[in-house]
């Protein structure tokens, strides 16, 4: 996908505007999104799911490399398909890199510095919650940094990430985009339910209102970053179960990977007692509420 920056006024009205399902007039659930019933949902994900087994093995197997960036809007989805992949595979294999704000030091290295050291060894998936292109997004909006050196970034980024995938990583980078209406919803129902109270930080209450900042962000994000060798993939992300299902099919299908063979496993004899005798020490059980 080849996206070019589109030029806005800065008197466009700031905010969010709670009943345009769209992005920037493009409707973001696409003609063919369909609503999933849990049972359908739960179907679909178990074969994903053993896909992405066969994939770790793959993986483990042959040495590869292989590095996929979330990126998008706040309320977006990224937590939850991130936990759609990673739920029955090895941590040892999918490993996934959330980096909190830089410390005194690290803000003083260069800048990619400390996302390099997180780049996959030999048999790794390593998933980024948020990446470097914080500094495209967050930090560019915020004024965590300056336009100049957002602009700096935009302009090296793509050396940098054309020297990761000479390096023979496969570089995958998505781009979860929500509508305004349904953002609203979610991060409402961050303060309303206290199993989300977490989720909310104060940041996502002072980006809520700089709705369109963040488009032009995006937009210039993707102008100079899109490119041959390391594309932005955009994921609606309106429907939850969807956006899941279609990042994780999407990934096997970029990744190259082989259903390889597997012995079938016995599991042995379980030795005799013996002279075993349970113990009289009384154990303190815990309560069985459920």
């Amino acid at each position: 996908m080849k996206t070019r920056a589109k030029n806005r006024s800065a008197t466009e009205p700031q905010g969010i505007v709670e009943d345009d399902p769209t992005i920037d007039g493009m409707p973001v659930d696409g003609d063919q999104s369909v609503e999933m019933s849990e049972k359908q949902y739960a179907k679909a994900l178990k074969k994903l799911h053993v896909e992405l087994v066969n994939l770790q093995l793959w993986v483990t197997k042959t040495g590869a490399k292989v590095c996929i960036v979330f990126e998008g809007r706040d309320g977006a989805g990224k937590g939850g398909t991130i936990k759609a992949i990673t739920e029955r595979v090895s941590p040892r294999v999918f490993r996934v890199v959330a980096l909190p704000a830089p410390t005194e030091r690290e803000k003083s290295q260069m800048y990619m510095q400390r996302y390099l050291q997180h780049m996959p060894a030999a048999g790794e998936v390593v998933i980024f919650d948020r990446s470097w292109y914080n500094r495209a997004g967050v930090e560019r909006v915020m004024g965590f940094c300056t336009a100049s050196e957002a602009d700096r970034f935009l302009q090296g980024v793509p050396l940098i990430e054309k020297a990761i995938v000479n390096s023979g990583i496969i570089l995958l980078k998505y781009w979860l985009e929500v509508s305004q209406e349904e953002q609203t919803r979610r991060l409402k129902s961050r303060f309303e339910d206290r199993r989300k109270v977490w989720k909310l930080s104060p940041m996502d209450l002072k980006s809520y209102g700089k709705w369109y900042d963040y488009s032009r962000a995006r937009d210039a994000m993707f102008a100079a970053t899109d490119t041959i060798f390391a594309p932005w993939r955009v994921a609606p992300s309106n429907r939850k179960k969807n956006v899941r299902l279609n990042i994780i099919g999407d990934i096997l299908k970029r990744v190259p990977y082989e259903v390889l063979p597997h012995e079938k496993v016995k599991l042995p004899s379980r030795q005799k007692r013996g002279d075993y005798v349970e113990p009289d020490h009384p154990l303190k059980y815990i309560d069985q509420a459920y």
